[in-house]
């Protein structure tokens, strides 16, 4: 980066704003901003389709310091509208990566910002709560990314898995694996469904808005509800999908968004929490063994703990209480609120995906 920076500012909905300087590209982006507290990971944060839409704040005050590597991803494309940390490297020392993690952003197209006081940021959102914000590098005058800024969506009520979806049907693994699960995908990332093929399991991904009967046809022997951006409460197209998996009694594991929904199938409501959970080091307990564990998570809605005679709550989240882990009743079906799959973050919580295997096979589900 040159020594000469471009100026930049982040204005928050409240009025807030802070000035600092520019990185990635030169523009204008708008989203939610919200902040994520782990120290390592930055690549994987900035490629999962669950953060579509959003302006992720770093809590950890050096990024970019070890650049960027074409494998450390969990889509295709970087998914988040843009960035804010304290201090950008613009260097990277690791011997491993391809890039920086400013020509990355290049090549991204994505605009994010430097310099700022993220401790301060982070502060604020904890108190005022989740709210959009604007990054600039072009604009500096406030009045006119007010203007801006008040034209876009509130994440609350915002159906946004059709924008990060597979288009088509595709596969993934051993076409001869011992099991054969369909992913939905509402937003997934590429390690689930590896931690899928590396129990053996041959993965169809299927479109979010994929039909009952277009899943069928694959003739899975268990299903797998996906993470994904925006809000539960405007996915009824998914609900009313995931009720005739119920029906059926397939087996069905979701994650995230996929426990959500899971949730909303078997009646339960979600609400927007106040500023989410984003982080690698978020403890849960385990309420059916009595263990605790470390969880990788992402996520700003929750299911309501106001539960009905269809579903157990299985995991809690330590620090406030909320819903992480629900099980259905008479059902072969379970899902959690945090990662499993946790790219980045820790290994505590692969269980769930031998769980799942454990539930297929006592299950022996025939799809005729």
């Amino acid at each position: 980066m040159s020594l000469l920076k471009t100026q930049a500012t982040l204005l928050l909905e409240d009025g807030t704003f802070y000035r600092g300087f520019a990185v990635g590209k030169i523009g204008t982006t708008v989203g939610e901003i919200c902040f994520n507290t782990g120290m390592t990971g930055y690549q994987e944060i900035y490629t999962d389709p669950s953060y579509f839409g959003q302006i992720i704040v770093h809590t950890n005050v050096h990024i970019g310091n070890y650049g960027a590597n074409d494998m450390e991803v969990e889509s295709d494309s970087i998914k988040i509208s843009g960035m804010v940390t304290r201090n950008f490297a613009s260097h990277f020392s690791r011997k491993m990566a391809d890039k920086s993690l400013q020509d990355y952003f290049i090549e991204n197209g994505l605009t994010a910002i430097e310099g700022i006081d993220t401790r301060a940021i982070v502060q604020h959102i904890r108190s005022k709560g989740a709210m959009n914000a604007i990054i600039s590098s072009e604009i500096n005058e406030i009045e006119e990314l007010q203007k801006l800024l008040k034209k876009a969506p509130s994440m609350d009520g915002l159906e946004l898995s059709s924008k990060v979806t597979t288009q088509s049907f595709y596969t993934v693994g051993n076409p001869n694996a011992k099991y054969k699960v369909a992913v939905l995908d509402y937003g997934v990332k590429k390690n689930i469904v590896r931690c899928l093929e590396e129990r053996d399991i041959f993965c169809g991904v299927f479109p979010a808005n994929a039909t009952y009967e277009d899943v069928m046809n694959f003739k899975p022997q268990g299903i797998m509800l996906s993470n994904g951006p925006g809000d539960p409460g405007a996915m009824d197209y998914a609900v009313e999908t995931i009720k005739k998996f119920l029906d059926v009694e397939i087996p069905i594991f979701g994650i995230c968004l996929g426990n959500q929904l899971l949730g909303r199938a078997c009646g339960l409501k979600t609400f927007k929490m106040h500023n989410g959970h984003r982080g690698l080091n978020h403890p849960v307990k385990n309420l059916e063994t009595g263990l605790s564990e470390i969880t990788s998570q992402n996520h700003g809605f929750s299911l309501s703990s106001e539960m009905n005679d269809k579903v157990v709550i299985t995991h809690i989240n330590l620090n406030d209480n909320t819903v992480e882990g629900i099980r259905v009743k008479d059902k072969p079906a379970f899902s959690v609120q945090y990662h499993p799959e946790s790219s980045p973050g820790p290994h505590d919580s692969r269980y769930l995906f031998d769980n799942f295997v454990e539930l297929i096979k006592k299950q022996n589900f025939q799809n005729i």
